[in-house]
């Protein structure tokens, strides 16, 4: 009977945190996010602020998941995002909460976002007020991710390009290596996991596990954008040979929670 009830539970605080975070992000961007663009300063600046609001507000969602019971949350070396540079932040994608567990730790930092959410009524506000990427422009997408690191801002990349399928190998756009080879910074990697899994891909926000789910965030030092790759290679090739390397090195990381 218990565990009922804490099941019965844990799916009402899940189903508040999605109505919640729907309704609040149009709040946020009419109540908040608009007046703080419109205070004085540079575009950079007005971003800035909205990264930050982001990320208190993805921070406070973290909480309320921890608190409620729904999320037990472990941490590896997360002050390496807190306090990283203009470097690529690449993480594999197990889970719907993995932007809002990294944003949670990264008070400035850019990502690319779907195009329907940069013209989503609710999240359209505030993605495009914290100057993220929209992903649905190939012809300048890897010009725009260079430029966000030129100007010293972390970005955050899920190279699969989508959730992970819950079976199969892991698989990686090469998109994301033309990135690394054209802007030469270091990759940040990012081991995500999530036991039980939930919110992962075709699998719809009420059917959460019989238990809390453990979600792992692990940062490991940081891979030089150059690793394993011969810059002398025409960029198709090279970005082949790196989009293997990533292949092979998330793989054997992620089985150390397998």
């Amino acid at each position: 009977m218990a565990q009922r009830i804490n099941y019965l539970w844990r799916l009402v605080v899940t189903g508040l945190c999605f109505a919640l975070f729907s309704v609040s992000s149009a709040m946020l961007t009419l109540l908040v996010l608009l007046p703080v663009t419109l205070f004085p300063g540079s575009t950079m600046q007005r971003h800035h602020r909205a990264q930050m609001l982001i990320q208190r507000s993805f921070a406070l969602l973290v909480g309320v998941l921890r608190l409620s019971g729904v999320m037990q949350l472990e941490l590896r070396n997360a002050e390496l995002l807190r306090n990283c540079g203009n470097v690529l932040v690449f993480a594999n994608h197990p889970s719907y909460l993995d932007i809002v567990v990294i944003l949670s730790q990264m008070p400035r930092s850019t990502c690319i976002v779907n195009s329907r959410l940069w013209r989503s009524p609710f999240y359209g506000g505030i993605v495009r007020s914290a100057g993220y990427i929209r992903n649905d422009t190939p012809e300048t997408l890897v010009h725009d991710c260079v430029s966000a690191l030129d100007n010293g801002e972390p970005l955050i990349i899920f190279p699969e390009g989508t959730r992970s399928q819950p079976e199969g190998p892991l698989r990686m756009m090469r998109g994301a290596a033309h990135i690394v080879l054209n802007s030469r910074r270091d990759i940040l990697p990012v081991i995500l996991s999530c036991n039980p899994r939930t919110l992962g891909k075709g699998t719809p926000w009420y059917r959460i596990p019989e238990r809390a789910f453990h979600f792992v965030l692990d940062v490991r030092p940081a891979l030089a954008a150059t690793h394993s790759v011969d810059l002398t290679d025409p960029p198709g090739v090279a970005a082949r040979k790196l989009t293997l390397f990533l292949e092979a090195y998330f793989t054997e990381e992620l089985h150390r929670y397998a």
